[in-house]
C-alpha cells in the first residue's frame, strides 16, 4: 500500500508541474548552495550512522543519485571547464573559414545517443550560422536527419541567430539518409547528387539554392561528423579523408572516442569532440552556454555522490566485519 501511495504522490506532482507550473523552475545560486550544502550534511549524518553501526538500504542510494542527476538541472551553479587540445584544433580549423564557406555534417546517430551528441550539433550550428557558414547536412543513420533538424530549431531560436534571418535552402539544407554505409561517402567523392537526387523534403537537388556549384568533396571547405557507432568517423577518415582529402573534423560519444583518436594523432582528424565533456568545452570556446555544460554539472554531481557511498559502503563492510569477529571472539571466550 504504501508503495502505491509514494507512485501516486509521484504522479500528482507531475501533473502539478505540468499543469500549474508554467514557467520553468531555477534557484538563484544562493538557493542552490544551500541545497548542495543541505545534501552533505544529510550525507555525513549516513555516515556518521552507518560508523554507529545503522546502516542504509540501496533504495537510499538510489534516491540520492536520483537527486544528484535531476536537481543541478534547476540550478544556476556552474563548474570550472578545461579546454582540451582535441578540442581546441577543431575549433582552430573551423575558425579559419571565411563566410560563406561550405561544411557538411553528417548525422550518424540516434536518439539514445543524443543526450551526448545532440549539445554537440547545437553548439556547432550555432557557430555556423553565427558566422555565415553555407551548411549542408546528411545521415547514413536513418534518424541522423531528424536529430539535425531538432538542433537546427535549437540553434535559430538562440537570439543571436534569430536576428539574422537564416533561409533554408539559401543558409542550409538537409539531404536527408542514404543506405549503404561508406559506399555512400565512396559515392559522393565523385557525385552528392547522385547519392541524394532530393532533399529530407523531397525537394530535387537541383532545385536547392546552396547545392548549385557543389558536385562533390572539393566543393566542401570542411566536414563535420557526429558519431555513435557504425558506420561513422572511421568510416568517414578510411574513405573521405584518405581517398578525397576532405578536412574532417568529429564528435563522438565517451564510448566510441578511444578509438578514433589514433586518427586524430595522425593528422586524419582536425578535432575531435568527445562525449559530454568535450561537448561542455566546445560551448565554452564558441561562447554559449547549453546543454552539454549543464549536463555536465549533473554528471559531476551523481559522481560525486556515487564516491561518498562507496565509502560509506566501505565503512559499513568493514565495521561490519570487525564486529562480527569481536562476536566470534567473545562466544569463544565464554565457551
Amino acid at each position: 500500500m504504501k508503495k502505491w501511495l509514494v507512485y501516486l504522490g509521484i504522479f500528482v506532482l507531475a501533473l502539478f508541474l505540468y499543469f500549474v507550473v508554467t514557467e520553468p523552475i531555477t534557484f538563484s545560486t544562493t538557493v542552490s548552495y544551500i541545497i548542495i550544502g543541505l545534501i552533505l550534511l544529510v550525507i555525513i549524518f549516513i555516515f556518521v550512522r552507518t560508523i554507529q553501526g545503522n546502516f542504509v538500504g540501496r533504495k537510499t542510494v538510489f534516491v540520492f543519485v536520483g537527486i544528484a542527476v535531476v536537481l543541478p538541472f534547476f540550478m544556476t551553479v556552474t563548474q570550472r571547464i578545461e579546454l582540451s587540445p582535441e578540442v581546441a584544433s577543431l575549433y582552430n580549423s573551423i575558425e579559419n573559414l571565411k563566410p560563406g564557406s561550405k561544411v557538411l555534417i553528417s548525422f550518424d546517430y540516434d536518439p539514445p545517443s543524443a543526450p551526448e551528441l545532440q549539445p554537440m550539433a547545437e553548439t556547432f550550428f550555432y557557430y555556423c550560422f553565427k558566422n555565415d557558414l553555407k551548411v549542408l547536412i546528411m545521415g547514413l543513420w536513418p534518424q541522423g536527419p531528424q536529430q539535425a533538424d531538432l538542433a537546427i530549431q535549437k540553434a535559430l531560436a538562440n537570439p543571436d541567430i534569430a536576428s539574422k534571418n537564416i533561409q533554408y535552402g539559401v543558409d542550409y539544407i538537409n539531404l536527408g539518409f542514404q543506405a549503404g554505409n561508406e559506399f555512400v561517402i565512396q559515392r559522393m567523392g565523385s557525385s552528392f547528387k547522385s547519392m541524394f537526387p532530393s532533399d529530407f523534403y523531397g525537394t530535387p537537388f537541383d532545385s536547392l539554392p546552396l547545392a548549385d556549384g557543389v558536385t562533390n568533396f572539393s566543393n566542401i571547405d570542411f566536414s563535420m561528423n557526429l558519431s555513435a557507432g557504425y558506420p561513422g568517423t572511421i568510416e568517414w577518415v578510411q574513405v573521405a579523408v584518405d581517398r578525397y582529402g576532405v578536412n574532417l573534423g568529429a564528435g563522438n560519444t565517451a564510448v566510441q572516442a578511444p578509438q578514433v583518436y589514433p586518427y586524430l594523432n595522425s593528422g586524419q582528424l582536425k578535432g575531435l569532440l568527445g562525449g559530454l565533456n568535450g561537448a561542455a568545452e566546445f560551448e565554452k570556446v564558441v561562447g554559449v552556454i547549453g546543454k552539454g555544460t549543464k549536463f555536465m554539472v549533473s554528471q559531476s554531481a551523481a559522481h560525486v555522490v556515487v564516491i561518498a557511498f562507496i565509502i560509506i559502503g566501505n565503512a559499513a563492510f568493514f565495521l561490519g566485519d570487525r564486529r562480527r569477529k569481536e562476536k566470534e571472539a567473545k562466544e569463544t571466550a565464554d565457551a
